[in-house]
């Protein structure tokens, strides 16, 4: 039997370009003139995205039918309510929806209404994921971030009168956060009461503006310690308020609120990306596509959008598994580790880092500590010797 069957859609395009952000986006500016090809403009752009699903279709035979849609980017939202339901009606005819189908977005606060979705919602979407970041001004000026915070609990409501279930988006480790600003973020969160929360550490990546003002002294680069302390206190706050973790960055109200797209990717199942840059896996083969929108709507037209391709080898593939399953809550079983990673869980259940009481059914889990060193143990697991990285108290 095939896994199950995913489709990611990369709307490439945002109304301003945050400080951090290495995504594959662009403004309008940065696009600039895209030479009339049909796809690189938010007016053209689903219609070249089902262009690339006949792609899929013709490319992934016998595929079930889709278990679940994730539209990210960029900002999907710019797009019209109405042509992402024309995207998710696409997918239907090509390979129908699963009863239990989960269609998500990705949404900025100020770009959703009521009335879009409620599109949406009728559309066939049944998830919003909406970028918070912080409740914080002074530290979403610090990001970027051009949203009133005031816009997440009127989205949120939107969300819900729509009949849609909502997950929020926190970054934490933005330069010059305090803990108790970040304590204020969780705590504003937790009191929209979303179904699902999703907090991630920022990472200052190389070339842009955010790693530019840190490298001229602006800004104070991000330590480790910090963001282990900021970490620690959302897993608390989130646990006394009924959030469980399930995967290292993601919390849920109940099993039924994980966001299924997402553990999809870590239980290295099956999916094909749509749009430039995307990312794709089906059968043990990786690709992406071409980067620019132009040149991805450029390459479609010629069938063929991708940029490179991978054939995985069974180690990697087996090596993958651990690194993407040692995230899970349900843990890995120890059947899936070779004879030194089997060896390597004594110490680090001595060490704090995986729990005991799993290591004996059988299973490695993260303690809340071995969460804080998830790589440290991936290579211990996978190389069956200590990470040279030193262990502390973080």
């Amino acid at each position: 039997m095939r896994p199950p069957f995913g489709i990611y859609l990369h709307v490439p395009f945002c109304t301003v370009r945050c400080g951090y952000c290495d995504f594959n986006t662009y403004t309008a500016t940065e696009l600039g003139p895209v030479g009339g090809a049909k796809g690189a403009s938010v007016a053209t752009f689903v219609d070249a995205a089902i262009l690339e699903l006949d792609l899929a279709h013709r490319s992934v035979p016998g595929a079930p039918p889709v278990s679940t849609i994730f539209v990210g980017g960029g900002t999907p939202t710019l797009l019209p309510p109405q042509d992402l339901v024309r995207f998710v009606d696409a997918v239907r005819e090509r390979w129908g929806l699963a009863d239990d189908v989960e269609v998500t977005t990705e949404a900025n606060p100020d770009s959703v209404t009521q009335e879009s979705l409620r599109t949406l919602a009728e559309g066939g979407f049944t998830r919003v994921s909406i970028g918070m970041q912080s409740a914080v001004p002074q530290v979403l000026a610090t990001l970027d971030r051009t949203h009133d915070p005031a816009n997440v609990a009127r989205a949120l409501a939107a969300a819900r009168a729509a009949g849609l279930s909502v997950s929020l988006d926190l970054i934490y480790g933005t330069p010059g956060e305090s803990l108790e600003q970040w304590r204020t973020s969780l705590e504003t969160a937790i009191a929209l009461e979303p179904d699902h929360l999703s907090a991630y550490a920022l990472t200052v990546e190389d070339g842009t503006k955010m790693a530019a003002r840190v490298r001229r002294g602006e800004l104070p680069m991000p330590t480790g310690d910090d963001e282990a302390d900021k970490y620690e206190l959302a897993d608390e706050l989130l646990a006394a308020a009924g959030y469980d973790w399930y995967e290292i960055s993601n919390w849920a109200r109940t099993g039924a609120d994980r966001c299924r797209h997402n553990e999809a990717y870590w239980r290295s199942h099956d999916w094909w990306g749509v749009g430039p840059g995307a990312h794709s896996h089906v059968d043990g083969a990786r690709w992406w596509n071409l980067k620019h929108p132009a040149t991805w709507a450029k390459g479609l037209a010629e069938d063929h959008p991708e940029a490179e391709r991978e054939e995985l080898t069974l180690e990697q593939r087996a090596d993958e598994e651990i690194l993407l399953g040692v995230r899970l809550r349900e843990g890995l079983s120890t059947d899936l580790l070779g004879a030194e990673g089997r060896r390597a869980v004594a110490g680090l259940v001595a060490d704090g880092l995986v729990d005991g009481r799993a290591a004996i059914r059988g299973s490695v889990v993260l303690t809340r500590r071995g969460r804080l060193l998830a790589d440290t143990v991936v290579h211990q697991l996978i190389a069956g010797e200590p990470d040279p990285v030193v262990v502390s108290d973080a």
